[in-house]
C-alpha cells in the first residue's frame, strides 16, 4: 500500500506502560450490575479494560478510558455463578479464554442454549436477552468486545429487576445503580428503570439454536491463510491469519470471514511458530492485541519492545509502526506448539496496512506485491500488467 501517513508516531515508556494491560493489572468490580446481590449471581467479577463497557457502577475501574471505537472487558465467575438475562444495543462478542460457559437467550432464557468452550468466539445478536453460567472451573473467563464507544448500557430482564428491587437495588434512567441498603437515597429528579413492557418483548427477534450456531467460531472452524499478509513471503513474518468478524486486515482476496455483519470492529486470530510473526507495518487506527497462548513480543516505533503472555493485552496507537513475533509456543494452543494472538481493530470496513519499505522491497524480491485493491498478488503479473504493449 502506498503511504498515506506522513509522520512516524512514537510513544514513550510511560505511554507504553499505560497502554499495556497485563493479567496482573486486572481490577475486578463485584458490584457492577443490579443483580450483584441476587443469589447465584452475587460472586461475579466484572472487568473493564478499554472503555467502561456496560458497567452500572461509577466506581468501576477502567484500565484505558481512551475511545477506540469499541470496548473490551471480561467476566469472571466461580463455578455455578450466572450472569442474568439482559439485552444489549450494540454488538457483544465473547472470547472464551478458558473454561465452560452455558450461554442462553430469550426473555426467559429458553429460546436456546450453547455451551462455549476454550477458544470459542460467540457473537450475540443485538436486541435479544442473553445470560450465561460458568459450568467449568472457578478460573473460567469470558473476554468481551462490545460495539462502539458508547454502548447505550443494557436492559435487564423483567424478573431480574424485580428480584434486585427486593434486595434494595434500583437502576436509574441515566444508568446509575442505587443501593438503598448501603444508604443511597432514591433520586427525585431521575426516573427509575421499569421492566420492559410485554408488547415490546413480543416484538424482539427470536433465534433458533441453529441460527445462533452460525454466530459461533470454534477453534476447529478457523480457516488460516498462509497468504493473508504481505510479510508471509518472508522469514520472521509467516504468522497465519484467520478472520473471524469482518474482513479486517486480511490481504488474501479469497479469505471470507465467517461473521461479516457490522459490529463497529473487526476481529481475527494470528497464529505463529516461535520466531515467526508479522513484520513491521502500521495503519491509521488504534488496535488492541490480546495473547491467547504462548509468549509474544511487540516491537514499536523507536525500537521499544513489549513482552506479553497469556491474557495480557496492548493497545497500539494509530499510525505507530509495530511488529509482532511469537517468542514461545504453547501446547495449550489450538495448534500445539504455536502462539495465538487475537487482533481487534475498529471499523466495519477493511483495514489497509502500510508495510515498512524494507518489507515491501524484500517481498518484491520474493515475488509478491500488494495490488491496487489491497490484496496480495504475484509481482510478475502486476509488472506485466503495467507494461506498455
Amino acid at each position: 500500500m502506498t503511504s498515506t501517513i506522513d509522520t512516524e508516531q512514537t510513544i514513550d515508556s510511560s505511554e507504553i506502560q499505560r497502554r499495556t494491560i497485563r493479567r496482573t493489572d486486572w481490577v475486578a468490580c463485584n458490584a457492577a450490575f443490579i443483580d450483584c446481590r441476587t443469589p447465584g449471581s452475587d460472586k461475579k467479577e466484572n472487568y473493564a479494560f478499554v472503555g467502561p463497557g456496560v458497567s452500572q457502577n461509577p466506581n468501576q475501574y477502567v484500565n484505558l478510558t481512551e475511545p477506540h471505537g469499541f470496548n473490551t472487558g471480561a467476566a469472571g465467575m466461580p463455578n455455578g455463578i450466572s450472569n442474568n438475562l439482559h439485552l444489549h444495543f450494540t454488538a457483544e462478542v465473547f472470547i472464551n479464554l478458558g473454561g465452560e460457559f452455558r450461554l442462553r437467550w430469550g426473555v426467559d432464557g429458553k429460546q436456546g442454549e450453547y455451551i462455549a468452550k476454550d477458544g470459542d468466539i460467540v457473537s450475540i445478536p443485538t436486541w435479544i436477552f442473553r445470560g450465561f453460567t460458568n459450568e467449568g472451573p472457578d478460573e473460567g473467563l469470558l473476554y468481551t468486545v462490545l460495539g462502539h464507544d458508547d454502548t447505550g448500557g443494557i436492559i435487564w430482564g423483567p424478573s431480574v429487576l424485580r428480584e434486585a428491587e427486593s434486595y434494595g437495588l434500583h437502576l436509574t434512567a441515566d444508568n446509575r445503580l442505587i443501593d438503598t441498603v448501603a444508604g443511597d437515597e432514591l433520586p427525585q429528579d431521575v426516573a427509575l428503570i421499569k421492566p420492559m413492557q410485554q408488547n415490546y418483548i413480543d416484538e424482539l427477534t427470536t433465534y433458533t439454536p441453529e441460527q445462533m450456531l452460525s454466530r459461533v467460531v470454534q477453534p476447529g472452524d478457523r480457516k488460516y491463510s498462509s497468504l493473508g499478509l504481505l510479510s508471509n513471503a518472508l522469514p520472521g513474518g509467516r504468522a497465519e491469519l484467520s478472520t473471524v468478524i469482518g474482513y479486517g486486515m486480511s490481504e488474501d482476496r479469497r479469505q471470507v470471514p465467517p461473521i461479516h455483519e457490522p459490529h463497529s470492529f473487526n476481529l481475527a486470530w494470528l497464529r505463529a511458530q516461535p520466531g515467526e510473526g508479522v513484520l513491521r507495518h502500521r495503519h491509521d487506527r488504534p488496535q488492541v492485541v490480546l495473547v491467547k497462548s504462548g509468549q509474544w513480543e511487540i516491537t514499536l516505533s523507536g525500537g521499544a519492545v513489549i513482552e506479553l503472555g497469556p491474557s495480557d493485552s496492548f493497545s497500539v496507537p494509530a499510525n505507530t509502526w509495530r511488529a509482532f513475533r511469537c517468542v514461545e509456543g504453547s501446547d495449550a494452543a489450538a495448534t500445539a506448539g504455536t502462539g495465538e494472538l487475537l487482533v481487534i481493530n475498529p471499523g466495519d470496513d477493511r483495514v489497509r496496512l502500510e508495510w515498512a519499505p524494507e518489507v515491501v522491497a524484500a517481498a518484491h524480491d520474493a515475488g509478491w506485491v500488494i495490488d491496487p485493491n489491497g490484496y496480495l498478488a504475484p509481482a510478475a503479473v502486476m509488472e506485466g500488467a503495467a507494461e506498455d504493449d
